[in-house]
């Protein structure tokens, strides 16, 4: 197996509760480099502890492409292979010798497994592949925020995948996300074309409750000759079903949830919130109908789009409750049973399932 000289690079900014667990996770590395960006708790000297190669500067203004250039300038030129690692994310044990393994001549990156969010059991919860490994030469960081790892090479790419190779990310929920707006603002105002960022932005102005603006700007998305991807485009369709459901317009809503459904009707999703749509209308019978057409559904899709209620107790939870109102109450329980398999913690499941033999029980006794 050849050998490689491999160096992990990062960003910070007061990490310090996370620092040895990624020490940990990237201590194979020959040598480990951190741009701090600003740290008032322990981080840089809990990091050079540890043998870190740590460098301090202030990013002003700030964007993560620019420090995440200026992380990379510090790995040497006679590095092999990059690795990027955020300091919330965890490379599992023997990454190294599966990357060597791996890399050949010619590469210039690698694709791996990535664990975005776990649910409360521990279980991945979405899940995709990601591509933050990569050649010392030829690359660069664009984008103010959702950077993206850039191939500035006059030859192409070289691609391997690494299935098993699997970082897990365990994100800081106290820590804001306030800059992400008007970072992503500038970066549609820098770059109007880039189709991945329109529907980042107007993702998030569905995460600040700007309805009408999240609207626009995932019409303008989907208008963009450059947005292609089937799994995206059903999903900014989505998010405006969601916009519209907030603005009260549910007829609109059902519509561009049909659309989300043709675009890719390969995906649970679509399927999923138009069920959640009908059940909130009491429209029982398409709210099974939908639920029922998401279960035909069994391949997930190794994409960062997947919603976790897609795969979840919700499908089962929602059949419940509808067959509950349509009088089925064998298949009501049944159902309420399956969820319950999935989500054995989740206290409202529980009441509805002791509600739904009660009423069971009560109506036989009845008959």
């Amino acid at each position: 197996m050849a050998k490689y000289k491999v160096c992990v690079y990062a960003i910070s900014k007061n990490e310090e509760k996370f620092v040895l667990r990624w020490f940990n996770s990237v201590c194979e590395a020959d040598e480990i480099y951190v741009l701090d960006t600003g740290s008032t708790d322990n981080t840089v000297k809990l990091l050079k502890d540890l043998g870190v190669k740590v460098t301090t500067e202030e990013i002003k203004p700030w964007r993560f492409d620019v420090a995440r250039n200026k992380s990379l300038n510090l790995v040497g030129d006679d590095t092999d292979i990059c690795v990027c690692l955020d300091l919330d994310e965890v490379l599992e044990k023997g990454w190294r010798e599966k990357l060597e393994k791996n890399w050949g001549s010619g590469v210039t990156r690698a694709r791996y497994n990535y664990n975005w969010s776990f649910d409360e059991y521990g279980k991945p919860s979405v899940n995709f592949y990601i591509e933050k490994i990569h050649a010392r030469h030829n690359y660069k960081w664009t984008h103010p925020v959702h950077e993206v790892l850039t191939y500035v090479g006059k030859d192409n790419e070289k691609f391997i995948t690494i299935p098993d190779l699997t970082v897990n990310h365990y994100p800081d929920v106290s820590k804001p996300r306030s800059s992400y707006l008007p970072l992503l603002e500038l970066s549609v105002e820098e770059d109007p074309q880039d189709d991945r960022n329109m529907h980042y932005l107007g993702r998030e102005y569905m995460y600040y409750g700007k309805w009408n603006e999240c609207i626009d700007t995932l019409i303008k998305h989907l208008n963009l000759k450059s947005a292609v991807w089937k799994d995206e485009r059903a999903a900014s369709m989505r998010f405006i079903s969601r916009a519209y459901i907030n603005l009260g317009r549910y007829e609109e809503a059902k519509m561009w949830l049909t659309k989300a459904i043709d675009e890719a009707p390969y995906l649970r999703d679509a399927y999923v919130e138009m069920a959640m749509l009908q059940l909130k209308l009491e429209n029982y019978v398409e709210a099974e109908k939908y639920c029922q057409r998401a279960l035909n559904i069994t391949n997930h899709e190794n994409t960062y789009i997947n919603e976790p209620f897609s795969w979840d107790h919700t499908i089962y939870d929602i059949l419940s409750v509808s067959l509950f109102y349509q009088k089925e109450y064998d298949k009501s329980l049944y159902y309420s049973n399956e969820a319950l398999k999935i989500s054995p913690n989740n206290e409202r499941l529980k009441e509805n399932n002791n509600l739904i033999k009660n009423f069971t029980l009560e109506t036989q006794e009845r008959e």
